[in-house]
């Protein structure tokens, strides 16, 4: 939040996200994050700083030189995370970690963040990062399992992760001006390693109930 009373122009949310090439709903996130000014008119509608979008706009661009299309992701499928788990701290699942239980995952969301980043670097291959993906898979459902969790819930979390990574590699186009054929070959590469992901948790769990 800002001071209105400053010298500056202000957009609508639709002229902002505009100039930003993006969709109000992706303005409106980062506008919650704290990324761009924003001020509410007495009716609660919000504006955006003329200033504000073009500094944006800059660092955006600057970004997209500096770092590669899968950087670009993954600072955006962070920022998603931070948020989603703010609004979902009292779900069924989340509650059922306590503090020490949240760090732990938190530690092997960065695990597999760092894990995507190295497989969708690459063109092709990389056996060896979806082994590791499967190895943190198994460690998760073993914890989740000392936990007395259902597969279910340990699936549910690990579906958290995954929709919020997928989100932000669907909506790459948009929110930093990438091709969709160089995005598409992104998502493939994030769908496979979080398959294995996946698929290592269940196993866990069916062979525990042999």
């Amino acid at each position: 939040m800002v001071d209105p009373d400053q010298k500056e122009t202000w957009l609508t949310i639709r002229d902002a996200a505009q100039r930003l090439g993006v969709h109000p709903t992706t303005l409106r996130r980062w506008a919650d994050e704290g990324q761009i000014p924003v001020m509410f008119t007495p009716g609660g509608h919000r504006r955006f700083s003329a200033s504000g979008v073009e500094h944006l706009t800059e660092e955006r661009s600057r970004l997209r030189v500096v770092y590669g299309l899968e950087e670009i992701w993954a600072e955006e499928a962070l920022s998603r995370a931070r948020s989603e788990v703010v609004t979902q701290r009292e779900t069924h699942w989340l509650a059922s970690f306590d503090e020490g239980g949240r760090e732990e995952k938190r530690l092997l969301g960065r695990r597999m963040m760092g894990l995507l980043l190295q497989y969708v670097s690459l063109n092709r291959g990389g056996e060896e990062i979806i082994e590791e993906a499967r190895k943190i898979g198994r460690e998760h459902a073993k914890n989740t399992l000392k936990l007395g969790m259902p597969s279910r819930d340990a699936l549910q979390a690990a579906m958290f992760f995954r929709d919020t990574v997928m989100e932000a590699a669907i909506d790459l186009p948009e929110t930093a001006n990438i091709r969709a054929d160089a995005n598409t070959r992104l998502v493939r590469r994030v769908n496979e390693l979080l398959n294995a992901f996946q698929l290592a948790i269940a196993e866990t769990y069916d062979q525990t109930a042999r």
